[in-house]
């Protein structure tokens, strides 16, 4: 398993008029900034678009993890790497291709992630992980911050980690959806090693410490035998 943890707190969870502070206050902390992008169709809610990565990504070196809850990723993710973004993540269920997107998104310039909804079951997916750089596991249902983490979804992340292990890969597993400092480490128990984190980093006192906390607790539990 990968020695260090990702700590990838999301702006969804932040104060919109204030993005690049919200952003600045977790550099030197965080490893990557989570950009949930959602059109109203592949989920029931809306958020932020292109425009406001290529702005934010001006403002700040940290590097971005853009999440795609959209339909039709194949029309718009490669813009999100074009624009910059370090690792871009589409959903299974709105794709009909997986690999030649993830090949698309390598070509552009980031890595390429697949992400697999709360419903959807995970073996249909456990080969194509030669292919991409990133498996997100959502520990929620997309589509809306703040919900309550679910810990029945972690035998998908377990059975990802078998995967991963057996075939030799070198690639993240990431987990998003009520990570806080009470699940996180049954997360990386589970064999998660990059974690998404909104709530439980931009509604403390000091989100910066909020991130050195969630890593700290992430470490010991992926260090634990």
């Amino acid at each position: 398993m990968e020695p260090s943890p990702i700590i990838a707190p999301s702006i969804l969870a932040a104060d919109f008029a204030r993005l690049a502070e919200e952003v600045h206050a977790i550099e030197g902390a965080a490893d990557w900034v989570h950009v949930d992008v959602m059109d109203n169709h592949f989920v029931p809610n809306l958020s932020i678009g292109l425009p406001v990565v290529q702005s934010l990504r001006k403002a700040t070196s940290i590097p971005f993890d853009v999440h795609l809850m959209i339909t039709d990723p194949d029309r718009w993710a490669p813009g999100y790497a074009e624009a910059g973004a370090h690792n871009v993540t589409f959903h299974a269920e709105a794709c009909e291709d997986p690999v030649a997107l993830a090949k698309t998104l390598r070509a552009a310039g980031a890595k390429a992630g697949l992400a697999i909804d709360r419903d959807t079951p995970i073996e249909p997916y456990l080969e194509l992980l030669p292919y991409v750089d990133t498996l997100l596991v959502m520990t929620i249902k997309a589509g809306f911050g703040g919900q309550k983490f679910m810990p029945e979804l972690l035998d998908k992340v377990r059975a990802v980690r078998r995967r991963i292990s057996a075939m030799g890969l070198e690639i993240r597993l990431e987990v998003d959806g009520g990570i806080a400092a009470d699940t996180i480490e049954q997360a990386a128990e589970a064999g998660a090693d990059a974690f998404v984190a909104g709530t439980a980093v931009y509604a403390a006192d000091d989100p910066a410490e909020a991130v050195r906390k969630l890593r700290a607790l992430a470490q010991r539990a992926m260090v634990t035998p």
